[in-house]
C-alpha cells in the first residue's frame, strides 16, 4: 500500500489547518470504473464557460449518511476531513456546460494520484466526463492537476471545536474566510442536509481560477441558517 498522511487528527488546533486527509492508504488494486455518459436527465450541454465552482465535501457527514461500510472512503482505516468533489465549469446563467465531448476511461495512474483527494474512482470518472471534458485543451491529468492544486491550497478552521456547537452558515463561511487570505464569505456557498448538518462548501472562481463573488442564483444556505458539524464517533 501507498500511505499518505497529510495531517494527523491530533494536530487540529484553533489555527487554520490543511488537513484534507488525516489518513489515506491507496490500495494496490483500484476498483474498475465504468463509463459515465449523458442521459435524458443529464444531457450533453455545450455552453461557454463564464466561471468555475470548486466543490468540497465534508467526509464525516458523507460517511455518516452512508454507513461505515468497507468502501475506500469510509472504511479500511482511512479517515478524511474535506474531500474534493470537483471543479465545475459554470455558464453565464443558471445552466452550466456538461458532458461536452465523448471520452475514454480515466487512466489508472491518474486515478491513483487523486484518490486521496477524491476518494472514489467512479467519482473521478464522473467528474472528468461531466465537467472536465468541457474545458478546452484539458485532458484528465491536467484537469485533476488543476482541481487538486486549488483544493490543496485551502485551509480550514478548527473543525473539532466547530463540531461542539451549533452555529450558522454565515459564521462558518467567515471562519473559512479567516483561514484563507483573499477568500471572503460571499465567495463561497455552504450547503447542509435537511437536518442542518454541514454537507459541502462551494468556492466560486473566475475564469482565471481566482476567488470571486458567488452569483445570487447559485444557492446554498442563508447566512443566518443554523449549521452543525458532524465529526464522527469521539
Amino acid at each position: 500500500m501507498i500511505r499518505l498522511a497529510l495531517a494527523a487528527a491530533a494536530s487540529l488546533t484553533p489555527a487554520a489547518v490543511g488537513a484534507q486527509a488525516y489518513s489515506c492508504a491507496v490500495p494496490a488494486g483500484i476498483q474498475p470504473v465504468r463509463a459515465d455518459l449523458p442521459s435524458r436527465d443529464q444531457p450533453r450541454r455545450v455552453l461557454p464557460i463564464a466561471s468555475y465552482t470548486l466543490a468540497i465535501t465534508w467526509a464525516p457527514q458523507y460517511c455518516r449518511e452512508r454507513g461505515r461500510d468497507t468502501s475506500f472512503q469510509c472504511g479500511r482505516g482511512n479517515r478524511f476531513g474535506f474531500t474534493l468533489h470537483g471543479l465545475w465549469p459554470d455558464g453565464a446563467d443558471k445552466e452550466w456546460p456538461q458532458y461536452c465531448r465523448s471520452t475514454a476511461l480515466v487512466p489508472q495512474p491518474v486515478i491513483r494520484r487523486n484518490l486521496c483527494a477524491t476518494p472514489s474512482a467512479q467519482l473521478i470518472q464522473h467528474e472528468w466526463a461531466k465537467h472536465g471534458t468541457c474545458i478546452a485543451g484539458y485532458d484528465p491529468a491536467r484537469y485533476f492537476g488543476r482541481a487538486t492544486a486549488l483544493y490543496g491550497r485551502l485551509r480550514y478552521p478548527d473543525m473539532e471545536t466547530l463540531s461542539r456547537r451549533t452555529s450558522t452558515a454565515g459564521a462558518f463561511a467567515a471562519a473559512m474566510a479567516r483561514a484563507n487570505p483573499g477568500l471572503r464569505p460571499d465567495m463561497m456557498r455552504v450547503t447542509a442536509t435537511r437536518q442542518g448538518w454541514l454537507d459541502e462548501v462551494w468556492v466560486c472562481l473566475d475564469r482565471a481560477f481566482r476567488y470571486r463573488r458567488c452569483p445570487a442564483h447559485q444557492g446554498g444556505l442563508a447566512a443566518n441558517a443554523a449549521l452543525r458539524v458532524w465529526r464522527g464517533p469521539r
